[in-house]
């Protein structure tokens, strides 16, 4: 028999409960058991007046940024849409059912206002990884770094060439807010003083952006994602935005370093990275503070056709000296200069050269130096950590320090295919700094729900 019609009926009171329409098993609850902004009013007391009108709940705030974070939710306009029709996220928000959701314009003003100010998003994910080691999932024994392109809110269309380019014509009480922020960077050595090689084209709307190929396709505008992580778990316990450049991805890491030392008291046995962080100065920083490199070195010593190299010839470090494979003796210098002016350069490399008559009358001429008189071989003033790593990458550790690095590498395709962060909304050093820690922050709350789930109630009959 057909049933009859079902219609909508208003009722005078209803008895709703948001925590029986929330699943037990969704991933905010798990989540919910680990964030903790008790202490984020304390941290941003100082930063509201005490007249005027009530401001929005900095809580709420952050629970809804964390919210769109988590879920990929990029746009603060459909990030205030989801909350107001979502009961889960109501339920994480602390929002009852008749509570007004906040307008999107106020998280650009509190962004660009106290939170820059107070530096809360950092507090914030720096109290995650605090969490993250109260819970056992951080030793701080073997760490690993990297980086990865995120592109920027820029197009080459809005650009003008280096040639064309002239900083010191900008005025700042004109510019944008981005571009304000590129002239406050010129001097950082994340940006303008990573490198004196000017980019090829810089955009108008985010200077401080790096116009860049190094994915081998076409060109664009964007910055570097920097994570340094635990590899226990996969835990990112810090990150850093900088230029897309070597140097000041590699730069980063000491900064990175210094900061979880003096924040949390940790210094790594192992550090593993790939090779664009195996200079020899990176890698005497690292020695220095008795950290193992497990990085494949920069080596450009080989020679293609096919003659000794530099790793032919043994070191003697007592007497200054490399000793070829004949057993002739190659050295720096030959007598002690009063000129200082004719001794060592001091530009970071040494040259040791053998006898002219020596290599002359050698039997071995051909395989060393068969177009040069004498055979000479150029030392960096770091060699010693450079041969630290080289003998490192010879031990079976260092085989299971290079499977420990794809866990970075998981975390950047986690970060652009789940959290659909493969481009910047927000523009400036700033902006790109913001997004990188709710970012790495989400990903840190996502990787403690997964580890440690929310227990299943069973539900009422």
């Amino acid at each position: 028999m057909l049933g009859a019609r079902q219609e909508a009926q208003s009722s005078l009171f209803y008895e709703f409960s948001l925590d029986d329409h929330v699943p037990q098993d969704h991933l905010l609850r798990s989540i919910d058991r680990f964030v903790d902004l008790s202490s984020i009013r304390a941290h941003l007391a100082g930063f509201y007046s005490h007249t005027g009108r009530p401001s929005v709940d900095p809580e709420l705030l952050i629970r809804m940024l964390l919210v769109g974070y988590c879920f990929g939710i990029r746009s603060e306009r459909r990030l205030c849409e989801e909350v107001h029709l979502n009961l889960a996220y109501r339920w994480f928000c602390r929002l009852d059912l008749s509570d007004r959701i906040p307008d999107h314009s106020t998280f650009s003003k509190n962004r660009h206002g106290r939170f820059r100010d107070s530096e809360l998003l950092r507090y914030l994910f720096e109290t995650t990884v605090a969490r993250c080691i109260a819970e056992g999932l951080v030793s701080g024994q073997r760490m690993a770094v990297d980086a990865s392109l995120i592109e920027a809110d820029a197009n080459k269309q809005n650009s003008t060439p280096k040639e064309d380019w002239d900083a010191s014509t900008i005025n700042p009480a004109d510019a944008p807010r981005a571009v304000r922020e590129y002239l406050d960077t010129l001097d950082e050595a994340a940006f303008g003083a990573a490198s004196e090689v000017q980019p090829k084209f810089t955009s108008h709307s985010d200077p401080a952006s790096q116009w860049t190929a190094a994915r081998k396709g076409p060109a664009f505008f964007s910055y570097s994602d920097n994570y340094l992580i635990d590899t226990d778990h996969g835990v990112i316990i810090d990150v850093e935005a900088t230029r897309s450049i070597r140097q000041a991805e590699v730069g980063s890491t000491k900064t990175m370093l210094d900061r979880v030392r003096d924040k949390f008291g940790m210094v790594p046995d192992w550090m593993i990275a790939d090779t664009a962080y195996g200079s020899g100065p990176m890698l005497g920083w690292l020695v220095d503070r008795k950290i193992d490199p497990y990085i494949p070195v920069i080596d450009k010593a080989g020679r293609p056709d096919g003659t000794w190299t530099r790793t032919d010839f043994d070191w003697d470090a007592e007497n200054d000296q490399y000793i070829c494979p004949e057993g002739h003796v190659l050295k720096q210098f030959r007598r002690n200069y009063s000129d200082p002016n004719r001794g060592p350069t001091g530009k970071g490399t040494a040259k040791y050269r053998a006898l002219k008559l020596t290599c002359q009358a050698c039997p071995s001429k051909q395989k060393c130096c068969p177009n040069a008189d004498a055979r000479s071989i150029t030392r960096e003033d770091h060699e010693d950590a450079r041969q630290v790593a080289r003998d490192l990458a010879k031990t079976d550790e260092y085989a299971i320090a290079m499977k420990l690095r794809k866990k970075v590498e998981i975390l950047f395709a986690h970060l652009k295919r789940i959290l659909g962060l493969g481009r910047l909304r927000l523009r400036g050093p700033c902006g790109a700094n913001d997004e990188f820690l709710l970012a790495a922050t989400a990903q840190n709350l996502r990787k403690l729900a997964k580890i440690f789930p929310a227990p299943q109630k069973t539900r009422k009959a």
